[in-house]
């Protein structure tokens, strides 16, 4: 059986994490979101379909052929937009009466979801099938409809209602290109996937569900990672020490450190936590639980870092706070720089996306700040802002507004924003 893994959009909610980059190489717990979800799907399946567009090079030198001995095809995406044109683009990998998944690849969800959904496709022989779970507001998701354990229809984001939602997750047979073709094109401008099942449904075929209870995330926000990371930490990792620590440092389990990292003497690190390779921690650091550290990067002296993702070759190497932050790869923060991630009315986080202010629903969430991003000193960042990737922000520099990628920020009596 095959996997269609659709991996060709931008991520646009996801910047500046993905201003240089596909969504779903982005790492989670130092583990790229693609590499979770063919992990997750792989024991059911042979061999993977990725259908891949925007900076689709990034994602093919990531995986390369192969993804555990099973063989890997890329197909890129046509001109045409939207999930159904993706799931098109593989049409002439398909045999006919061939059975096979459609799984987005911006999403984290366990096993069971799949097994699930493949356990009730085969036992009602149905003509399709959707993967669902029950939320209380469905603002944000597509509705699935359900009467005597079929899919009576779905509706895209019906408003705050309570009732099933679309995972993302799919069977389909062959038969499904003949009703792509038939679907038109959406308001958003799209070719969507959920309309070609409602033409399916409106022509007798039988689309079985599968109610999915366990952790499920559509990785579409910034804040979304944060969610994951502490799922995936505080659920899967093991203690597991590889590098050197040294006297005088305090691991308090489960905490993961990869070969060739050195926690020097006054570290103090509590669980989960996961640590790469060739990192430089310490000394006098404290690293507080749900913190992911990626390879080659250094926490030094007298820094703080609280429930954040720190990327690839990225540094808080003196006097710095990181607390509910992400900081992309190859960016350094100068001595001082501290990440407010807390408002004085303890009100809830609200941040520009797509250039409309959404509400986080956290109470804490400090800086998203993007790849090659250099701070200066003493800079202070206000909670959910944003810095672009390759930009540079002055000494004393106040974030309290959302910063484009590649330009410089200095103070001078006043904020100036120049580009580089």
């Amino acid at each position: 059986m095959k996997a269609i893994i659709l991996a060709a959009g931008k991520g646009e909610r996801l910047r500046p994490l993905t201003d240089d980059r596909p969504k779903v190489v982005l790492k989670i717990a130092n583990k790229p979101i693609i590499s979770y979800v063919l992990e997750n799907i792989n024991p059911f399946v042979d061999e993977f379909i990725i259908v891949v567009k925007y900076m689709k090079e990034k994602v093919i030198d990531l995986l390369g052929d192969e993804f555990h001995g099973k063989p890997i095809t890329y197909v890129e995406q046509g001109e045409n937009e939207g999930t159904a044109a993706a799931v098109y683009s593989v049409k002439e990998f398909i045999e006919p009466n061939e059975e096979f998944f459609v799984v987005n690849g911006d999403l984290y969800f366990e096993p069971d979801a799949v097994k699930g959904l493949l356990h009730v496709f085969k036992k009602e022989k149905g003509d399709a099938g959707i993967v669902v779970k029950e939320f209380e507001n469905l603002s944000q998701y597509g509705m699935v409809e359900v009467e005597n354990g079929k899919v009576k229809g779905i509706i895209e984001k019906p408003g705050n209602v309570k009732g099933y939602a679309n995972l993302g997750i799919y069977i389909f047979k062959s038969d499904v290109f003949d009703y792509i073709e038939n679907t038109e094109i959406s308001e958003r401008g799209e070719y969507e996937i959920t309309d070609t099942i409602n033409l399916m449904i409106k022509d007798g075929k039988s689309v079985v569900y599968y109610n999915y209870e366990g952790f499920w995330s559509d990785i579409g926000r910034p804040w979304d990672l944060l969610e994951v990371n502490e799922y995936i930490l505080k659920t899967k990792l093991k203690h597991e020490i590889r590098g050197v620590v040294e006297e005088g440092a305090t691991i308090i389990p489960p905490v993961e450190i990869g070969e060739g990292t050195i926690v020097r003497a006054g570290s103090y690190i509590i669980g989960p936590v996961k640590i790469g390779k060739n990192c430089r921690i310490g000394p006098n650091c404290f690293i507080r639980p749900c913190t992911s550290i990626g390879d080659n990067c250094h926490i030094g002296n007298a820094v703080e870092v609280k429930n954040s993702i720190i990327m690839d070759n990225s540094n808080a190497p003196h006097l710095n706070y990181v607390g509910d932050s992400i900081i992309g790869e190859n960016t350094n923060l100068g001595a001082g720089t501290i990440t407010a991630n807390l408002r004085h009315d303890r009100g809830t986080i609200k941040v520009e996306v797509k250039g409309k202010l959404e509400d986080s629903g956290r109470r804490k969430l400090g800086a998203i700040i993007g790849h090659n991003v250099k701070v200066g000193i003493n800079v202070t960042i206000y909670p959910g802002r944003k810095i672009g990737s390759n930009s540079f922000i002055g000494p004393g520099v106040i974030v309290d507004k959302n910063v484009p990628p590649n330009v410089l920020v200095t103070v001078k009596q006043e904020k100036k924003v120049v580009e580089k």
